[in-house]
C-alpha cells in the first residue's frame, strides 16, 4: 500500500524552497540523509490571509520503482495537518508516538501545515481529540474536499490550495494566535524546561496552560517542552562527530545521561548512541 509521508517535515528550509536530495528535510524527520536520497521536498508560500492559519503548504515527492519500501520515522511536531492524498484528503492531528509511514512505487502528496492552534475554529472542538489520530478531512470541510483532492493531486500548488481555503477561512481567533506564539516560544529554544516554569513566564497558572494546549494545540505543554528537547537531540546525534551524551543532556536539561537515554530511547526506538552509529 502506498502512503503518504503524512504530517509533512518540520522547521527547515523557509517556505517556497525546495528541499531536493541531500538538502535539509527539517527537524524530526529521522535519518535525514537517507530519506534525502528518496524522498524531495518542497515548501509552497501560502497566501497572506490564508499564513495567519497556515505555516507553509508542503509538497512531497518520491519514486521508488524498482526499490524496496522505504519506511520513513518522524519525531512530529505540535501542528495539525491537512493532507491531500489518494484516495481521499485526511486531516492528522499531532502524533505522540514515533510517526511511521511506508512508502512504495512513485506518488506525491500536498500537505497543509497549521500553526499550533490554528486549527481550533476549523474543528469546532477541543484539539485534543485528534491526538494519535488522522480523520476524513470531509468530517470538518464537508464533500468539496474531496472533490477538491483530485484537482490538488493532479496540479499540486499553493495556488489551488489557497483556493480551497480562503473561502473556509474562520474569524480570527485571538486565543489561538496567543497559543501559536508560546508554542513558538518554546520551540525556538531549549531553555524552558518545565511546564510551571512557563506558567510564571505567562503569568497563568499550570491548569490554565494545559487546558489551553489541549483545547488548541491537542497535546500537553510538558510534552511540547519535551518534543522540542528530543528534536534538538536527535538532530545533534545524527549530525555526525563525536557525540558527548553527557554533556548534550547537561544542556537539554536533563538530569543526567541515564535520563536522556531513557526518553531518547522511548521516543526513537534506539538509543542516542545507536541512533548515532547508523547515520
Amino acid at each position: 500500500m502506498t502512503e503518504s509521508p503524512g504530517p509533512g517535515p518540520g522547521p527547515g528550509p523557509g517556505p517556497g524552497v525546495e528541499a531536493g536530495p541531500g538538502a535539509d528535510l527539517g527537524r524530526g524527520v529521522l535519518h535525514p540523509a537517507r530519506a534525502a536520497e528518496l524522498i524531495s521536498v518542497e515548501r509552497l508560500v501560502p497566501a497572506p490571509a490564508v499564513a495567519r492559519f497556515v505555516e507553509y503548504y508542503w509538497l512531497v515527492r518520491w519514486d521508488l520503482r524498482g526499490l524496496a519500501p522505504y519506511e520513513q520515522k518522524v519525531l512530529a511536531h505540535p501542528n495539525v495537518h491537512l493532507v491531500f492524498e489518494a484516495p481521499r484528503a485526511r486531516v492528522y492531528g499531532v502524533d505522540r508516538s514515533l510517526f511511521v509511514r511506508r512508502l512504495e512505487g512513485a506518488g506525491h502528496v500536498l500537505g497543509v501545515k497549521f500553526r499550533p492552534g490554528a486549527f481550533r475554529p476549523f474543528a469546532g472542538r477541543p484539539v485534543i481529540s485528534l491526538a494519535d489520530r488522522s480523520v476524513p478531512a470531509a468530517e470538518f470541510f464537508g464533500p468539496e474536499v474531496d472533490r477538491c483532492n483530485t484537482g490538488i493531486l493532479g496540479e499540486p500548488d499553493a495556488a489551488l490550495a489557497d483556493g480551497f481555503l480562503l473561502p473556509r477561512l474562520p474569524a480570527p481567533d485571538p486565543v489561538a494566535e496567543e497559543v501559536a506564539a508560546v508554542v513558538e516560544r518554546i520551540t525556538a529554544g531549549t531553555d524552558l524546561r518545565r511546564v510551571d516554569e512557563l506558567a510564571r513566564e505567562l503569568g497563568v497558572t499550570v491548569r490554565r496552560l494545559q487546558r489551553l494546549f489541549a483545547e488548541y494545540v491537542g497535546v500537553s505543554p510538558k510534552w511540547v517542552l519535551r518534543r522540542a528537547r528530543l528534536h534538538e537531540a536527535a538532530e545533534r546525534a545524527g549530525g555526525g562527530g563525536e557525540l558527548d551524551l553527557a554533556a548534550l543532556a547537561a544542556e537539554l536539561g536533563y538530569a543526567d545521561q541515564a535520563h536522556l537515554t531513557r526518553d531518547f530511547t522511548a521516543a526513537v526506538g534506539v538509543s542516542p548512541a545507536r541512533y548515532a552509529a547508523a547515520g
